[in-house]
């Protein structure tokens, strides 16, 4: 079988606006069934086995019982980091991000279990310590997710909303930042994802996701990536100084994040 990541996935102006606009925009078919299948088993394979969850569902935190997580994967196999470091996502990032190229942040496995909880609304960038707006997460479930799976929602537009950001994944995250959606009118958008569909969303674009009430695990892997120019800010919370130094390690407070666990995976040619 002969995989090319490198493929680009050629975007409309209409989709990059809708993204400029909602914050977020779902993408068809940007993977296919032996593309997911080839990455997926091995993805799937290391966040069971690097997983260091123990107890129970019924004995977690809310934010434990909406999944499995495990970062940066590609570290732990070649065969993921291929698919991390392909061309046709990272060049994807760019364009929704209208930046001349994209480094990795980091990347992250989400494993939510058959019965796993909700994954309560919030905003990625609160534990980030970068200095600009220029961020992005890549959701690629390995597998198709009906409604019932928990697939991840949107609130659209909340990507210039301040009220929340101070807010991690939650009980009280959940409860406030739904409220305050509610309240101004955010649309929500819950629907299911087919297979090969990928949604990417802003830092600061509020989300959440449903509980997995089917009998599967939703298998999905996350890729955040940066503006090849941002700039380490000092860290506003203690999350944020946390990945500072594991995620940029070595990287200086008002500096451009160039460390080795933050390469540069797309760059537009001159």
């Amino acid at each position: 079988m002969t995989i090319d990541l490198a493929r680009p996935y050629l975007l409309s102006e209409r989709q990059v606006a809708d993204f400029r606009r909602d914050g977020f925009i779902k993408l068809k078919d940007v993977f296919n069934a032996d593309e997911l299948r080839h990455y997926g088993e091995e993805i799937t394979r290391l966040t069971i086995a690097l997983n260091t969850q123990t107890l129970p569902l019924e004995q977690r935190s809310t934010y434990d019982r909406a999944f499995l997580q495990v970062m940066n994967l590609w570290e732990e196999s070649e065969r993921v980091r291929e698919f991390v470091f392909g061309r046709r996502l990272a060049g994807l990032a760019a364009a929704l991000l209208q930046v001349d190229g994209v480094r990795l942040y980091h990347d992250q496995s989400l494993y939510k279990e058959p019965g796993g909880g909700i994954t309560p609304a919030h905003a990625d960038q609160y534990y980030w310590p970068v200095d600009s707006d220029r961020t992005i997460t890549a959701w690629v479930p390995l597998q198709a997710v009906p409604q019932e799976m928990g697939p991840l929602a949107f609130f659209a537009g909340s990507q210039a909303v301040e009220f929340g950001r101070d807010l991690g994944i939650s009980d009280e995250s959940e409860r406030a930042i739904t409220a305050n959606m509610e309240a101004q009118g955010f649309r929500v958008v819950d629907e299911p994802f087919a297979l090969g569909e990928v949604s990417f969303h802003l830092g600061w674009t509020f989300h959440r996701a449903g509980p997995n009430r089917s009998a599967r695990p939703r298998s999905v892997m996350t890729v955040i990536y940066m503006d090849r120019d941002m700039k380490l800010k000092a860290p506003g919370n203690a999350m944020q100084q946390a990945d500072w130094e594991r995620w940029c390690p070595g990287a200086k407070a008002g500096e451009v994040i160039a460390t080795p666990k933050n390469p540069l995976l797309f760059e537009r040619a001159p």
